[in-house]
């Protein structure tokens, strides 16, 4: 169900790597919470930090995790504002193409598809799986080196397989970074979105499913 047309722009593609080590690059990137110093990327128009910070250009600290010093936080542009604006409600919304229908992330002017500059913003169930992880270890920003070791994830959205988000995987919707063991991270587990504010902009989390 649609609601919403809005345009939305451009971001990068970022890179990521799997438990195996190996680098497959994300048609998309994340959302949430700080990213691995292993990587840097850019999504839903928002800035990307250097990392130990997030992908998506958001930061990492939940209301939980207290840290001398500043911590990133997002800076979006006209096309990304409305990813931000749906979080602060409580809901993962991705651009689709409001002419062929096809679902895309990062958000961007024109349908890579059918080339039509006609959009809108779907609500998604908020569920996916692991694709890929990291673990967060310094040489990090010094906000971030404190909330060391924590974990990246990057969800495989289940309405669109092709669409990745990057975020954190916590305990709970106030769990703070590297509450869930790395131990219990596996590829292909099934997780929610949850939503946290970071420094006044709510950003989407991920919590593992009950089963």
């Amino acid at each position: 169900m649609t609601d919403t047309t809005e345009t939305t722009g451009t971001a990068g593609a970022a890179k990521t790597t799997g438990a195996t080590g190996a680098t497959r690059a994300a048609e998309t990137t994340g959302t949430a919470g700080p990213t691995g110093a292993a990587e840097t990327t850019r999504a839903a128009g928002t800035t990307g930090a250097a990392e130990t910070t997030r992908a998506a250009g958001t930061t990492g600290a939940a209301g939980t995790d207290q840290v001398d010093g500043p911590l990133l936080s997002p800076v979006p542009d006209d096309d990304g504002a409305p990813f931000w604006r749906y979080a602060a409600r409580g809901e993962l919304r991705v651009q689709a193409c409001a002419d062929c229908g096809e679902l895309r992330f990062p958000p961007r002017p024109c349908c890579p598809h059918c080339h039509s500059f006609a959009d809108e913003w779907r609500r998604t169930s908020g569920r996916g799986r692991i694709w890929s992880y990291v673990v967060a270890h310094p040489p990090l920003l010094p906000a971030y080196a404190a909330l060391a070791p924590y974990d990246v994830i990057v969800v495989e959205l289940d309405e669109a397989p092709r669409i990745r988000l990057a975020g954190n995987l916590v305990s709970g919707p106030d769990g703070a970074l590297g509450s869930v063991p790395p131990g219990r991270i596996r590829i292909g587990a099934r997780v929610q979105a949850v939503f946290a504010e970071v420094n006044g902009v709510t950003v989407p989390r991920w919590v593992l499913e009950r089963v």
